[in-house]
């Protein structure tokens, strides 16, 4: 199986099977996001407790890549302290613009989405939820 079969699948998967599909009740913070260029829309929900992402979901529509990212966004940053969450935020907004991830990030599952900045007007679509997640974490004053 070749890798770009593989990602392909990841992909799939996380449109088809959305991890952490809803609303945190109760949140710390809600954010809205959207890509008027295509139309999608996604909304996070979150609560931190202790420097610590102890909830995070999401609602929306949009294509399978903003739906995709959402899905694998939440899974990866959920339970992990916020300025984790902060770094794989930057390192996941350098891989969709071409950038080496700094300091050595492993994003596992997440370069799947790699193949996206192959079609730059989708790069929009793949970091809507995670710009979304960043300007709630900026909304809550978290460092």
């Amino acid at each position: 199986m070749s890798l770009d079969t593989l990602y392909r699948e990841v992909i799939l998967d996380h449109y088809s099977h959305p991890r952490n599909r809803g609303v945190v009740e109760p949140a710390d913070v809600v954010r809205d996001g959207a890509n008027p260029l295509c139309g999608d829309e996604i909304r996070v929900s979150l609560r931190v407790r202790d420097g610590v992402v102890e909830d995070v979901r999401f609602e929306g529509k949009g294509c399978s890549i903003s739906q995709a990212s959402a899905s694998m966004m939440t899974e990866r940053v959920k339970g992990r302290p916020v300025e984790d969450a902060r770094r794989t935020i930057a390192a996941f907004k350098g891989m969709m613009h071409g950038e080496q991830a700094p300091g050595g990030d492993d994003l596992g599952d997440l370069e799947a989405l790699q193949g996206v900045r192959k079609f730059p007007v989708r790069v929009k679509c793949a970091t809507l939820s995670w710009i979304t997640l960043e300007l709630a974490l900026d909304e809550l004053g978290t460092a």
